[in-house]
């Protein structure tokens, strides 16, 4: 059985008024492997216990909608605990803020867009030539689109990571890190959420003009053609299958190393 650590990147306060990035996760695991033991841990509310790391075959950091960037001291938690499991050796997905955490642990920068958040799908995501050579990208095509929230972005990746996806919004969309036993995989888009979910959380927020429309159309894009189409992707793309891609590549990748 694979067993998937989930660390929960939102802090007690987002979590106690319903905002959990890891629920995302749990639902898109027990669509792709319903078999997975889950487990979810909460850096911002306490430590990681002392055996939190037995017996897991890999982890995930979630992303999240604290305000803070992951270089900030409001995110030493987080980055110690990532420290920690890149120092076990384990596999570690990052999204988002994942991987933006992954890029200031190992020495890259992260910052604030200068076009913006980029809401609702990163669209005409373009697959490096090293990416298409990556078991992490199979199965994706050029130009393609995947849900998406973001302020931050990673700005210069690390030395020794590889970059595998971007677009004209951020050019780091999707990295690699294989080096010095660390073994990380992420994305700055969400193959974790629907795009139900990343409507709900920017719907009245006023982050960007005619936001409940926008959220509107989110909403039912993947059962409406039309609306898919006004996000650069289909309802067939929208299934957890596709949308998810990625995971189901480090999914596979977590097997192959048993």
């Amino acid at each position: 059985m694979t067993t998937i650590l989930i660390v929960e990147s939102n802090s007690p306060d987002l979590l106690a008024i319903g905002k959990s990035a890891a629920s995302s996760f749990l639902r898109t695991f027990q669509a792709l492997v319903p078999e997975a033991e889950l487990r979810v841990a909460c850096p911002y509310a306490a430590a990681l216990r002392e055996d939190a790391l037995d017996g897991i075959d890999g982890v995930v950091f979630s992303g999240s909608g604290v305000m803070w960037s992951t270089d900030g001291p409001e995110a030493a938690p987080l980055r110690a605990e990532m420290e920690r499991v890149f120092a076990a050796g384990l596999p570690v997905w990052g999204s988002c803020n994942g991987m933006q955490l992954a890029a200031s642990v190992l020495g890259g920068r992260v910052g604030a867009s200068p076009n913006g958040f980029e809401l609702g799908t990163a669209r005409d995501v373009q697959v490096t030539e090293e990416g298409a050579a990556h078991p992490m990208m199979a199965g994706r095509a050029a130009g393609f689109a995947v849900p998406c929230i973001h302020r931050d972005e990673v700005q210069s990746v690390p030395e020794g990571a590889v970059l595998m996806a971007g677009n004209g919004h951020s050019p780091v969309q999707a990295m690699v890190y294989e080096s010095g036993g660390v073994d990380f995989w992420g994305t700055q888009y969400h193959p974790e959420m629907s795009l139900q979910e990343i409507a709900a959380a920017v719907r009245g927020k006023g982050l960007f003009e005619a936001a409940d429309r926008m959220a509107d159309r989110l909403e039912i894009a993947d059962q409406d053609a039309g609306a898919a189409a006004e996000f650069g992707t289909s309802p067939e793309a929208l299934a957890v299958p596709v949308r998810g891609r990625e995971l189901v590549n480090w999914i596979a990748h977590l097997h192959g190393r048993r």
